[in-house]
């Protein structure tokens, strides 16, 4: 077994390992919060936190996925040009979140976000001035560090939250967490640094290797805002802060599949292939077949668990005000395959530096959502809005494998298999269930 191999499985085993206790911590500080705070908080911090993702978007040009892929990615010169750039843009961000204020807080007709979402912005000031070593651990796939690291801030966010949501119950406990858990990690990235520490540094150079390769991202990234983010906009309008709240706690138990594949693409297989890139076409469509057919297999399971048995899951968790969550988490859980199996390959698409592809196919994602979700919204209700929603990964993977098509990186044979298992595995389970007598996992809302 070659090194790089090696480094990988490792790597692989500490994302895991990162991923299940990150999401046990944040599953039960979830269940504690929902208990102490009101829904309409989480409403309103999932408002508030949608724009401050879609400034950080708007404005990324890719900084770390370019240190892990660039020859230059361990060149002091390189990467404090790279460090400099993510400060200026950190206070840019700040600025650009107070003028947006305004007009956000009058849209939603909220006044508590005039002063909400320039507070909880200011942490973009913050994590500006985090150290270029997370990249560097991520792309020599040191995971170990990077993985400690991601569970003791995450640690300290929810202690800060449960507690001061326990003495004060207000929304002050969700921003605290926030700022206090950016500052804690802002200090830990730069003891991780054990070589060269960050500077103010600009070389022409390195400018122009970022800029070359961050055009790309930068328009993915602003499409993928508008794209994933587009449900909690609308929806904001649509719904009341209550069920808006209802609706984030579904998707966020939805999302963790999804969430466990993109860690894994994003720490270990994209700097993997980032390091076969003089490898032939046919060899590196190979590699990466050969490392995602199991990838698939395991996260199917606990997806088709989520679909036949999620509603269990949230009526036996949460109180009765979140139990409209029931019938939502497995028609979100569902639509979240088509997602899956894009991000199972699709960084493929960015170490080769065609990004473009994704950024075309979330424009037809948005597209599909500004027609589809108020279409639906007005005709269906609430059902309408959560089936578009479920499925607007679709056009995302239409357009994406017709990129990996073209540069010979395609995998829809591997795709139809493993939609086949993972449907065979819903029937088999829906079926006990449903023999047994408990139904289906939406009767709720049939």
């Amino acid at each position: 077994m070659s090194s790089l191999s090696k480094q990988a499985i490792k790597g692989t085993i500490w994302t895991l390992f990162g991923y299940g206790g990150s999401q046990i911590l944040r599953f039960g500080g979830n269940l504690i919060l929902t208990r102490l705070l009101v829904p309409e908080l989480f409403g309103l911090m999932a408002l508030v936190n949608t724009f401050i993702t879609g400034l950080n978007l708007f404005s990324d040009i890719g900084i770390r996925p370019s240190i892990i892929r660039s020859e230059r990615g361990d060149d002091p010169l390189f990467l404090n040009t790279a460090w400099t750039i993510q400060v200026f843009r950190g206070f840019g961000l700040w600025i650009v979140c107070l003028l947006i204020t305004a007009p956000i807080a009058s849209f939603y007709n909220d006044p508590k976000l005039l002063w909400i979402t320039p507070i909880v912005g200011f942490r973009t000031i913050i994590s500006g001035f985090e150290s270029t070593s997370l990249a560097t651990l991520n792309r020599n796939l040191n995971l170990k560090k990077l993985t400690i690291y991601d569970f003791i801030v995450q640690g300290l966010s929810l202690g800060v939250m449960i507690i001061w949501a326990w003495i004060s119950p207000t929304i002050w406990a969700l921003i605290a967490g926030v700022l206090i858990s950016s500052l804690f990690g802002l200090i830990r990235s730069h003891r991780l640094n054990t070589g060269m520490r960050n500077r103010l540094a600009w070389d022409q150079s390195a400018l122009k290797e970022l800029i070359s390769f961050g055009r790309w991202i930068f328009v993915s990234t602003v499409m993928t805002f508008f794209a994933s983010q587009s449900d909690r906009l609308m929806l904001g309008k649509l719904l009341t802060l209550e069920m808006l709240g209802v609706y984030t706690v579904a998707f966020t138990l939805a999302d963790l599949p999804k969430a466990l594949m993109q860690a894994v693409m994003s720490k270990v297989v994209f700097p993997v292939i980032s390091k076969q890139l003089d490898l032939p076409r046919s060899q590196l469509r190979e590699n990466i077949l050969d490392k995602r057919k199991l990838l698939l297999l395991l996260i199917s399971l606990p997806l088709a668990l989520l679909v036949c048995f999620g509603d269990q899951l949230i009526l036996s968790l949460y109180d009765q005000r979140y139990e409209q969550a029931a019938w939502m988490l497995p028609i979100l859980t569902l639509g979240m395959w088509p997602f899956i199996l894009s991000i199972s390959i699709d960084k493929a698409l960015f170490a080769i530096g065609k990004p473009l592809y994704i950024a075309l196919g979330n424009v037809f994602k948005l597209l599909y959502m500004v027609i589809l979700l108020p279409l639906s919204f007005s005709i269906i209700g609430i059902l309408g809005a959560i089936l578009v929603v479920a499925f607007n990964d679709i056009a995302f993977y239409i357009v994406v494998n017709y990129g990996l098509w073209r540069e010979g990186l395609s995998g829809l044979k591997q795709d139809l298999w493993a939609t086949i298992i993972l449907l065979g595995i819903i029937v088999t389970l829906g079926g006990i269930r449903y023999s047994l007598g408990g139904g289906l996992s939406i009767d709720s809302i049939l």
